[in-house]
């Protein structure tokens, strides 16, 4: 059985087995304002969904990640459309998400109607990486 629900104090060790780049204090406050998921197979958590308010009037995913063993099985999908819906729920009508331009992840957001509208360069060479392509969504 699948289900999603706002992540929670108790997830912290499965959160940070697929997250690496959320400081602590960040995963705090994720829990305290309900800015990120947990979704569960079976009551065993596989992925994790985490947003933030991009000009702090529009919601920005900023990490979806599905354990690899389930990947490629629609869970990605169905994680993107609980969001949206709750994001739609609470007044939102426009979203926004990123992915480099070097990963697949830009053509699954495209298929879910994303929309590509900009995009930019890190070059600082301690943080250098691909160009980070900017996508919308009208909802």
């Amino acid at each position: 059985m699948l289900e999603i629900r706002y992540m929670q104090i108790n997830d912290k060790a499965f959160w940070y087995s697929l997250d690496k780049h959320l400081p602590e204090e960040e995963f705090l406050n994720k829990v305290r304002d309900q800015r990120g998921y947990v979704l569960l197979e079976d009551n065993k958590p596989i992925g994790l969904l985490r947003y933030n308010l991009f000009w702090d009037n529009t919601p920005f995913c900023t990490m979806l990640f599905i354990d690899w063993n389930y990947q490629n099985k629609g869970y990605g999908r169905r994680f993107m459309e609980y969001w949206e819906k709750d994001m739609k729920s609470k007044g939102y009508e426009m979203l926004l998400t990123s992915t480099q331009v070097d990963e697949e992840a830009q053509h699954f957001y495209r298929k879910l109607g994303y929309k590509d509208c900009g995009g930019f360069i890190i070059d600082i060479p301690k943080y250098n990486q691909p160009m980070e392509l900017i996508m919308i969504k009208e909802i």
